[in-house]
């Protein structure tokens, strides 16, 4: 199941902002809301099932793609998984909860409450590369909704992140211009493509940079 900052590449500085007033701020999740490092669930199972080292993403691939943009319902996932692997459902089931418990990590919190804190004074949104059954999840699990004005996730709208048209629908649905939008991912690539439909791209590095950034590019300091 491939997330917002599984690959990415080597740090750079973050773009710089022009002199122009900002109406949205969009943040990722994979990586910069949640902190999601890996927790050796594919290991893991490849150990119980016999498999070599790195055979499980490779017979999963095709499925965990599908998941990323909603090709594919839960429940047929669910059924796929268990007929390449020959796994029960109870098993399929336990697999998926070690898969959920790795995908959803641990909530930033301080990044999360500088997020939720920019509202009222701009529009803000998120865009995640996602797998289906992530909405109910996240929301569940750290009510992303109440923090935001809108969620794109690539599951319910069949496009990822750098597919410029992830960035174009979420400008749209937020009622802004590109240029009038900070965009933070942990990717370097998927940074890249906002910056070149004309949004200011920041890169994530750590928490503290990220605030730094984003309250510089918009002329305001950071909540102490």
């Amino acid at each position: 199941m491939k997330r917002d900052g599984e690959a990415g590449g080597a740090p750079e500085a973050s773009r710089k902002a022009e002199h122009m007033a900002f109406r949205a701020v969009v943040f990722d999740i994979g990586g910069v809301l949640e902190f999601t490092p890996a927790m050796g669930m594919a290991e893991k199972w490849e150990d119980r099932l016999g498999l070599g080292r790195g055979e499980l993403p490779e017979r999963l691939g095709a499925v965990f793609a599908a998941g990323n943009v909603g090709a594919l319902t839960e429940p047929e996932i669910h059924g796929r998984i268990g007929q390449i692997l020959a796994l029960s459902p109870a098993v399929v089931a336990a697999f998926m909860a070690d898969l959920w418990t790795e995908y959803l990590g641990t909530l930033n919190v301080e990044l999360t409450t500088y997020f939720a804190g920019l509202r009222p004074a701009y529009r803000t949104g998120i865009i995640s590369n996602s797998f289906v059954g992530a909405r109910e999840r996240e929301q569940e699990r750290y009510g992303f909704e109440q923090l935001t004005d809108d969620i794109v996730y690539s599951h319910e709208v069949g496009i990822c992140k750098p597919d410029l048209r992830i960035y174009e629908l979420a400008c749209d649905r937020l009622g802004v211009r590109p240029e009038e939008m900070i965009f933070l991912d942990d990717v370097e690539p998927n940074v890249a493509a906002a910056c070149d439909l004309g949004a200011h791209g920041i890169l994530f590095t750590s928490t503290a940079q990220a605030i730094a950034d984003i309250s510089a590019s918009l002329g305001r300091p950071p909540a102490t």
